[in-house]
């Protein structure tokens, strides 16, 4: 395994232990932790930002340059994850069983989305 795959591995994973967790605060009401957690969010969103830059600078890549086709796939997975996270939101602590399934299903969707629209078919 490269250095710079392991570096990425270690920080992906920190990050997004960082953010999920800081969902889960900010959106369990038991838990009476919204600010916190949206902090601990924002600090997981930013751990994974380095990591992209760190591991982009790592590798000897050139800097992203934002692009349509950029800014649309970013749009396109932000959707799909937040629509994602909102179905399974309503499945497991709103006990909205079929509306909770029937959005998760569409964020899947919009996800396998951006294999096409990144790749390209042929």
């Amino acid at each position: 395994m490269k250095k710079s795959t392991f570096v990425a591995m270690v920080l992906g994973t920190v990050g997004g232990i960082l953010f999920a967790l800081g969902m889960c605060m900010a959106l369990i009401t038991e838990w009476n932790a919204f600010r916190q957690g949206v902090i601990m969010g924002v600090i997981g969103v930013i751990v994974l930002l380095i990591t992209v830059l760190i591991w982009r600078r790592m590798e000897n890549k050139a800097p992203i340059r934002p692009s349509g086709k950029t800014v649309g796939a970013t749009l396109i997975g932000l959707a799909g994850a937040l629509l994602l996270g909102v179905g399974m939101c309503l499945t497991m602590v709103w006990s909205q069983m079929v509306i909770g399934i029937v959005i998760g299903l569409v964020g899947i969707v919009l996800l396998l989305c951006l294999i096409p629209f990144i790749k390209g078919l042929k």
